[in-house]
């Protein structure tokens, strides 16, 4: 082998096999992390002292008062709860149909009101009034109140084929009222893209209506979720709202409960059931926001 063939050659060493030197943090950056840290704990430490101070200020307050005895007695009894749960919870599961029916027919009914308001053609005023008319009047009339008048009133129509059943008719109260909110939230949501999307969906030669399906509403739905989340929890305990008209719904349960027994504990079983369901779901909500703002801002992924 000559000189020149073992200049040539590769020959292995510890500096061809180390690829870097290790990343160390400095010092100032040990003190800053360590800063933190103990921020961080103290920050825990004080809410939760604070926390604890305030609910044993709330309870030896609300149970040295001279009413307590009373109020235990009539809203915290065991027998009573017990006794009210079976009832109650089959009642609560009536609330949760009406509920799951009423979302997606609220959903679609509010879609369609958002677009037609969108609709700019003269030809199609009336359509636009008709759906300005829609969100205002009902969205001006009180749940409770719309409940009444059309659990009560289209029966009193005598219609043939009209519904009589009291479920269905809360059903389409609910309908009816929610999907004047649904429909200006999704306005709002269509809104809010800029208008620069259009006129660039529509330089690629895409329709209006196809502008509107692949480019406005994909992001406008998107936008609107989290404020469509808490109109669904507001719409999952105003289906209480129909055991006025009759049926053996959760609120109803209770007041059968409470009138026989003279005890309004079955209350506070309607009430912990629907705190079960709509807290996840607030906090779902929360989350969604959350994660919707820290995408504008450029802090986080879809």
């Amino acid at each position: 082998m000559t000189d020149g063939q073992s200049a040539a050659s590769p020959v292995p060493s510890e500096d061809a096999e180390q690829v870097g030197p290790a990343w160390v943090k400095s010092e100032r950056q040990l003190r800053r992390e360590a800063e933190l840290r103990g921020r961080a704990r103290r920050s825990v430490s004080v809410a939760t002292a604070s926390t604890i101070v305030v609910v044993v200020a709330l309870v030896v307050g609300i149970t040295s008062s001279p009413g307590w005895p009373r109020v235990q007695e009539t809203f915290f009894s065991p027998e009573a709860f017990v006794k009210a749960l079976p009832d109650v919870l089959r009642g609560f599961l009536l609330n949760i149909e009406m509920f799951l029916i009423a979302e997606p027919l609220i959903l679609v009914l509010g879609l369609v009101v958002a677009l037609v308001r969108g609709l700019r053609a003269p030809v199609f005023f009336p359509l636009r009034a008709l759906a300005v008319l829609y969100t205002d009047v009902f969205r001006g009339i009180p749940t409770i109140l719309l409940i009444y008048l059309v659990g009560f009133g289209i029966p009193a129509l005598q219609l043939q084929g009209a519904p009589g059943d009291p479920v269905t008719l809360g059903i389409i109260a609910l309908v009816l009222s929610y999907g004047a909110y649904v429909a200006e939230v999704f306005r709002s949501g269509i809104e809010s893209v800029h208008p620069s999307q259009r006129a660039a969906a529509r330089s690629l030669a895409l329709t209006q209506g196809q502008t509107m399906r692949h480019v406005v509403l994909p992001q406008a739905v998107r936008r609107v979720i989290p404020p469509l989340l808490n109109d669904f929890a507001s719409l999952q305990k105003d289906t209480a709202l129909v055991a006025g008209l009759g049926p053996l719904e959760a609120l109803r349960q209770a007041q059968i409960h409470a009138q026989s027994d003279f005890n309004y504990t079955p209350y506070l079983v309607a009430a912990l059931l629907f705190i079960a369901l709509t807290v996840p779901m607030a906090r779902f909500t929360d989350h969604l926001a959350a994660r919707a703002a820290r995408r504008r801002t450029g802090g986080g992924t879809a």
